[in-house]
C-alpha cells in the first residue's frame, strides 16, 4: 500500500535531456516515494531506459536536478548486465562473504530458490560455483537479477526484468516485487505484469511524461478519457483504444480485478463496442481458405534426439482455431510446432500419423530474425512479398500495413541496415502477413515490441482469418490474441485447460516443483560448508514453506471476502494463527540447519 504522507525517496526537479535527434525529456518534474510501484511505458526510443538511468544517476541531465533523500539506496537492472565473466555466480552475488552470513537470509532463500531451483541453484550448470562467462544469456538474466533483489535497497530500478524469464518465473517476481516493501519503477512491455505490481503509470511522450493512478488497465481507461476530452487521437487510434477497453473490462476476470479505479465517462466509450474480434465470421473465412482439415495428430509421439517429449498425442486443430500454447522449458513446445510444419506424406513423426489439409498455407514466425539485404529499405522489403493483403474483408497496402505497425512517413523510407532490433521483428511480422498465409505459427513474437505496436498488433491479428497457434511468455498478448490455452506439463501429454494460464500455474503448483526453477540438469556438491543431509531437510522446508505461505495468503483472502461474517472470521483467524506457527516453526528449524 502507497502512504500518500510517505517522502519522496527520489525527486526530479525541471529535467531535461535531448541527444542530437531527440528530445527525451523536456523540464520534467516528478517524484517516487516509499513503496511505490511505478510501470514506465511508451514507444521504443522515447527514452524510457533514459530516465532510469537519470534517476539511478547512471548519466546526468542536462538541465534540472535528480535529488535522492538522504541514505536511500538504489538498485538498477539494466537491459544488459556488468557482470564479471571470471567470476562465479556466488562472487557475483555475494562477494567474499561466508556462507552462514547470506544463507539464513529469508530473502536469499526465496530469490535462489525462485530463480534459480534451490539454494545451491541447481538450476544452473555448477550450481553457485558456475562462472558467469559460460552462463546462457538467460541464466545471466537471472544471476543480474538475483543480484539487484538482495541488494536490499530502498529503491528499485528495473528495465525490462521479465526478459528470459517464463510465464512461472514471471509469476514468481510478480508476487516477490507484490510482498516487498521497497519502491519500485520498471520498464516493461509486459502489461499483465504492469497490471500485477504497479499502482502509478508513467507514458513517456515526446519528451513529457503523463502520470496515471493504478496499473494498466486503469492506464487505459484514464488515458482514453483523458484524450476523448482533449480529442487528441485521431479516429483509428481512438477506435483501437476501445477495442482494447472492451476486451479489457469483458475478458479474463483478473484483467480488470487490479484496477485501482473506475473511469465512468471511458467506460461509456464502449458501453456498445462489441467483442475484439467476431469468432463466427472468422472461423467461417477460415474454413473457407483451408477446408475442414488443417492439422490431424494421430498416436503421436514427438521426440528430440533420444528424448520423448509427447506420446500418443491425438489432436486436432481445425479452422478458426487460435490456440494459446504454454509449457515448462524443454516440455516440447517448439518440437510440437516443427512436427506439424514439417509433416508430409513421406515425411512424419517418429510413431504415429500427422495429417496436413491440403490448401494449408503455413507462416512460422521464429525467435530468429530473417537475413534481409541491408540496402533494402522498409517498404522496398515489404513489397517484395505482395503490395496489397486481404485481411478479412479489409484490404490493405504495403505501405498501410507498414505504418499500422509502426512505419510512419519517412520511416517507411529507411534502410534495413539502419534499423534497431524492435524494428528488424516489426519488418518480420508485417513480410510474413504480408505473404497471406491461413495457418500461423508465433514464436515468442513480442519479442523487442513496444505495448504501442503489441495492441496494433493484437489489432490486426483480430481481423486476421486463419488457424494460429501463439507460444509466448507475454501472458496478456496470449490471452488476447488466443482462443483456447492447451500445456504441456512436461509429462509427455497435450492438455486443454478451460481456465487458462491460471489453471496452467495452478497446475504446476500443485507439482511441488519450484515455479521459476530452470530444466533439470546435472546436480552439483553440495555447499562444502552444509552438511549433505542438512541440505537435504533444508530444501524438503523450503517447499512446505512455500505451502504454507500459500496457505497464509488463500485465508488473508477469505478474511477479506468474509468481511461481514463474525462467525467466519473468527473461525479464519483460528486458522491463520494454526498456519503462522507452523510457519514461525519451518523457519526456526531451517535457521537451525543453516548454522
Amino acid at each position: 500500500m502507497v502512504h500518500v504522507s510517505a517522502p519522496n525517496l527520489v525527486n526530479l526537479e525541471t529535467v531535461s535531456k535531448a541527444y542530437p535527434d531527440q528530445v527525451i525529456l523536456d523540464s520534467v518534474s516528478l517524484g517516487v516515494s516509499e513503496g511505490q510501484r511505478v510501470g514506465v511505458v511508451g514507444r521504443n526510443g522515447d527514452g524510457k531506459s533514459t530516465l532510469l538511468k537519470l534517476i539511478g544517476r547512471r548519466d546526468e541531465p542536462d538541465s534540472g536536478r535528480v535529488i535522492h533523500t538522504g541514505g536511500t539506496a538504489v538498485a538498477s537492472l539494466g537491459q544488459t548486465d556488468s557482470l564479471d565473466d571470471g567470476a562465479s555466480v556466488r562472487e557475483s552475488l555475494f562477494g567474499d562473504a561466508d556462507a552462514h552470513e547470506w544463507a539464513s537470509s529469508a530473502q536469499v532463500r526465496e530469490v535462489l530458490g525462485g530463480l534459480f531451483g534451490g539454494l545451491d541453484a541447481p538450476g544452473l550448470p555448477e550450481g553457485l560455483e558456475s562462472k558467469v562467462g559460460v552462463l546462457s544469456g538467460g541464466e545471466r538474466r537471472r544471476v543480474d537479477l538475483a543480484r539487484v533483489l538482495t541488494a536490499g535497497a530502498d529503491l528499485l530500478l528495473l528495465d525490462e526484468p521479465t526478459n528470459h524469464l517464463d510465464i512461472e518465473g514471471i509469476a514468481w517476481l510478480a508476487a516477490y516485487l507484490n510482498a516487498a516493501k521497497c519502491a519500485i519503477i520498471v520498464v516493461t512491455h509486459d502489461r499483465w505484469f504492469l497490471d500485477e505490481i504497479c499502482d502509478r503509470i508513467w507514458d513517456v511522450q515526446r519528451g513529457q511524461i503523463f502520470e496515471y493512478d493504478g496499473g494498466y488497465t486503469a492506464y487505459v481507461l484514464s488515458r482514453a478519457e483523458r484524450e476523448r476530452q482533449a480529442a487528441l487521437a485521431e479516429e483509428k487510434r481512438q477506435n483501437l483504444m476501445r477495442k482494447e477497453l472492451a476486451w479489457l473490462r469483458r475478458g479474463p476476470k483478473a484483467r480488470t480485478s487490479k484496477a485501482k479505479f473506475r473511469v465512468d465517462a471511458a467506460n461509456e466509450l464502449i458501453a456498445d463496442e462489441p467483442p475484439p474480434r467476431d469468432t463466427a465470421e472468422l472461423v467461417s473465412f477460415a474454413t473457407a481458405r483451408l477446408g475442414k482439415t488443417v492439422f490431424e495428430a494421430h498416436d503421436v509421439t514427438v521426440t528430440a534426439g533420444d528424448q520423448v517429449l509427447l506420446e500418443h498425442l491425438d489432436w486436432i486443430l481445425g479452422p478458426g482455431k487460435r490456440v494459446g500454447l504454454v509449457g515448462v522449458n524443454g516440455a516440447g513446445k517448439t518440437s510440437l510446432l516443427r512436427a506439424l510444419a514439417d509433416a508430409t506424406e513421406e515425411r512424419q513423426p517418429a510413431s504415429g500419423r500427422v495429417k496436413v489439409g491440403r490448401t494449408v498455407k503455413l507462416a512460422w514466425l521464429t525467435q530468429h530474425m530473417e537475413d534481409l539485404d541491408g540496402s533494402w529499405r522498409v517498404l522496398e522489403a515489404i513489397e517484395r512479398v505482395a503490395k496489397r493483403i486481404q485481411l478479412g474483408r479489409k484490404e490493405m497496402s504495403a505501405g498501410q500495413l507498414a505504418e499500422r505497425l509502426g512505419f510512419f512517413g519517412g520511416r517507411q523510407r529507411t534502410h534495413v541496415r539502419d534499423l534497431s532490433g524492435g524494428q528488424r521483428r516489426r519488418l518480420q511480422i508485417a513480410r510474413l502477413l504480408m505473404a497471406e498465409p491461413n495457418v500461423l505459427f508465433l514464436d515468442e513474437p513480442t519479442n523487442d515490441l513496444d505495448i504501442e505496436t503489441l495492441t496494433q498488433l493484437e489489432d490486426l491479428l483480430d481481423d486476421w482469418p486463419g488457424t494460429m497457434i501463439v507460444v509466448s511468455h507475454d501472458r496478456y498478448f496470449t490471452e488476447r490474441v488466443a482462443d483456447e490455452t492447451w500445456a504441456l506439463l512436461g509429462d509427455r501429454r497435450l492438455r486443454m485447460l478451460p481456465r487458462g494460464i491460471d489453471e496452467y500455474l495452478e497446475r504446476r503448483a500443485e507439482t511441488g516443483r519450484e515455479p521459476a526453477a530452470a530444466p533439470a540438469k546435472a546436480k552439483t556438491p553440495s555447499q562444502a560448508t552444509i552438511d549433505r543431509a542438512a541440505q537435504k531437510e533444508m530444501s524438503k522446508l523450503e517447499r512446505r514453506l512455500e505451502k504454507v505461505e500459500d496457505r497464509i495468503k488463500a485465508v488473508h483472502a477469505d478474511m477479506a471476502e468474509a468481511a461481514t461474517d463474525p462467525d467466519r472470521l473468527t473461525e479464519l483467524g483460528e486458522r491463520l494463527s494454526e498456519l503462522e506457527s507452523e510457519r514461525d516453526g519451518i523457519e526456526e528449524r531451517w535457521m537451525e540447519l543453516a548454522e
